[in-house]
């Protein structure tokens, strides 16, 4: 039996290039509080809003451990990472919580 991931280790970056490096048990709904401006503090100051890279791990720990080394980390390593998986820095989460179509629909307006 696969286990699932439960939990996440994420960066999320401004417009300005500044990054926010985060743990969540919901990638899905963390992305979308950045994106509303809801986390308090570092992120929300600075505008850290566009989800650019994440990892998911089945232990919280594992995912805590990998936050506390990703921000010990050099900025240049960090942006490494980042363009290994995603070379555009495109936001993975941009079009989260868009409306979709179910399969129903999609079918009835062919």
């Amino acid at each position: 039996m696969k286990t699932e991931h439960h939990y996440f280790t994420y960066i999320v970056c401004s417009a300005s290039g500044t990054l926010y490096i985060g743990v969540t048990n919901s990638i899905y709904r963390r992305a979308l509080e950045h994106k509303r401006g809801e986390i308090e503090g570092f992120a929300s100051k600075y505008h850290c809003d566009r989800l650019v890279y994440y990892e998911g791990f089945d232990d919280v720990q594992k995912a805590i451990a990998r936050e506390k080394q990703l921000k010990g980390w050099r900025r240049s390593k960090k942006i490494a990472l980042i363009e290994s998986k995603n070379p555009q820095w495109e936001d993975l989460a941009e079009k989260w919580g868009a409306q979709m179509l179910s399969a129903a629909e999609a079918i009835k307006d062919r």
